[in-house]
């Protein structure tokens, strides 16, 4: 049986790689970073597109690095995820996205950010 990679985490992996990223956000995807681990020790990370990335139970989000204007967290099948907040972005059939423009704006959603993870935690757990 094939191992599921986003089961696997490599966080000296994605240590390295932020400390050689060079992004205008560094400190806000590092803030992101930190407040997804945060929520539950069973998520996982790993660098998948260039980027780094989280899994609990399959690829839960991922950074797009590219965008230099703001940090971009991809959900994954974000979808399925309830989003009274609003701050879900998208209406696309299986993802959502979660935009950041400073640290301040990266504190302002903490909980809604914790709440998604949260969310996408008890979702999996289910079935």
């Amino acid at each position: 049986m094939k191992k599921d990679p986003s089961a696997v985490s490599n966080t000296p992996q994605v240590d390295a790689f932020m400390a050689a990223l060079d992004h205008p956000f560094k400190a806000e995807v590092q803030a992101v970073r930190e407040m997804i681990l945060a929520v539950d020790g069973n998520i996982t990370e790993q660098i998948k597109w260039k980027a780094p990335s989280f899994s609990y139970k399959g690829y839960m989000a991922t950074f797009n690095l590219w965008a230099t204007q703001h940090v971009h967290l991809i959900f994954h099948n974000g979808a399925i995820l309830s989003n009274e907040s609003g701050l879900l972005e998208g209406n696309y059939p299986d993802r959502r996205m979660l935009y950041f423009t400073s640290m301040e704006d990266v504190k302002l959603k903490q909980a809604a950010l914790e709440g998604f993870v949260r969310e996408w935690i008890g979702l999996k757990d289910e079935g």
